[in-house]
C-alpha cells in the first residue's frame, strides 16, 4: 500500500498530479483543496495516498492532510458515493464544514456541491452521522503527527540550506537547490541530492 509521496511535482492539471519520485513517475487524482496547497511544478509536494484498485487499473488518489484522506476514505464507503463523487465533496468543502452540514442535517448545504441530489445528501447524513465520530476523535492526534513532521522537515531544510550556504551558495540559491530535492530522510541527503542535482553527478 502506498501511504505517501514526496516528490517534485512535473505536471499539474486538476484533478491530475503528476509527481516524480525517485525518477519514478506517479499520477494522482487530487481534490481542489488539495491543489490549493501545492506549489507550482518544479517544487516537492507531499501527499497522503489511497491506492484504489479495480479490474482494468490501479488509481492514486492524494490529499494535504490525513483528515481529507480518511474522510475520503469514509465517504467512498457510503452507498452511491464512488471516488469520483468523493473528490468532488472534498473539493468544494473542507472536512469541518462537512462534519457541520452532517452534524446539522444541513440537506441544503450538501446539495450545494457538484454531483450531490437531495437523496444523495439525505443517504450521506444518514450514513456518515456514526462514521464521522470514529474519524473525528483521533484527529488532534494526526494534527499533532502532522505538526511534528513539519517540524522535522523544517529543521532538515534549515540544517541543508545552513551547509549549502557554508560551502559558499547564496541563501537564495540554496533554497532553490533544496526545492528540488526529494525522498530525501535526512539533512545529509538533502545536501547530497542537491548537490548532485546542481553539480548533474
Amino acid at each position: 500500500m502506498i501511504g505517501r509521496l514526496q516528490g517534485i511535482i512535473l505536471e499539474k492539471q486538476a484533478p491530475e498530479l503528476l509527481i516524480d519520485v525517485n525518477g519514478v513517475g506517479y499520477e494522482v487524482q487530487a481534490p481542489i483543496s488539495t491543489f490549493a496547497t501545492l506549489g507550482q511544478t518544479g517544487t516537492v509536494a507531499v501527499l497522503y495516498t489511497h491506492l484504489a484498485i479495480r479490474e482494468d487499473a490501479h488509481q492514486l488518489y492524494g490529499f494535504s492532510d490525513k483528515g481529507q484522506r480518511t474522510l475520503f476514505r469514509t465517504l467512498i464507503k457510503v452507498s452511491g458515493v464512488g471516488p469520483k463523487l468523493a473528490l468532488a465533496i472534498l473539493s468544494g468543502m473542507d472536512v469541518n464544514a462537512f462534519a457541520a452540514c452532517v452534524h446539522a442535517e444541513d440537506v441544503s448545504a450538501l446539495t450545494k456541491l457538484p454531483g450531490v441530489g437531495k437523496k444523495t445528501a439525505e443517504r450521506l447524513i444518514v450514513e456518515m452521522r456514526d462514521r464521522l465520530k470514529e474519524w473525528q476523535a483521533p484527529a488532534p492526534l494526526w494534527a499533532a503527527a502532522d505538526q511534528a513532521e513539519q517540524a522535522s522537515v523544517d529543521s532538515m531544510l534549515q540544517e541543508a540550506e545552513g551547509a549549502l550556504i557554508a560551502l559558499g551558495y547564496k541563501p537564495q540559491d540554496a533554497s532553490k537547490m533544496l526545492n528540488k530535492v526529494s525522498g530525501a530522510e535526512s539533512a545529509e541527503d538533502m545536501i547530497r541530492l542537491a548537490l548532485r542535482n546542481t553539480l548533474g553527478r
